[in-house]
């Protein structure tokens, strides 16, 4: 069902949560920013092939090579994204979306403003934190 967004709409508190304008401003933000990480990976991988790896000066050379294992790191992050994002479309379709896993609480508009791929809420989240902390100490 296709549904239509105002101009400059943004998700408020006021409406009711995860109505069908809010998920599909939450699925056009996601596939948004999976173009963006394509687009960028492409531009990566254009630049890697542009790149004089022949340069004379070993300064020059270890700059090339230090920009460029930072530009692959970046982008094997964003490779790590977007089984997140494909996960949170397919959410948004069967009606998960929005909802933590754990605890079936709402995760709340703000959380998935900043963090879209959010299946958690806070208090989950910051549960699981402590617990990783807490296991992490006892493992030395």
């Amino acid at each position: 069902m296709a549904v239509d967004l105002p101009q400059g709409y943004h998700p408020s508190e006021d409406e009711e949560y995860m109505n069908p304008r809010q998920t599909e401003y939450f699925r056009r933000k996601l596939l948004s920013w999976r173009d963006e990480l394509l687009l960028e990976s492409r531009e990566t991988l254009e630049y890697l092939r542009e790149e004089n790896w022949q340069e004379a000066d070993l300064v020059d050379r270890a700059s090339v090579e230090a920009d460029a294992n930072l530009e692959l790191r970046t982008r094997n992050r964003y490779r790590k994204l977007f089984p997140k994002i494909d996960a949170a479309l397919r959410r948004i379709e069967d009606g998960r979306y929005g909802y933590c896993e754990e605890t079936g609480e709402e995760i709340g508009l703000r959380r998935l403003e900043v963090r879209p791929i959010a299946t958690l809420s806070v208090e989950a989240k910051e549960r699981h934190e402590r617990l990783e902390r807490q296991q992490g100490d006892t493992e030395f």
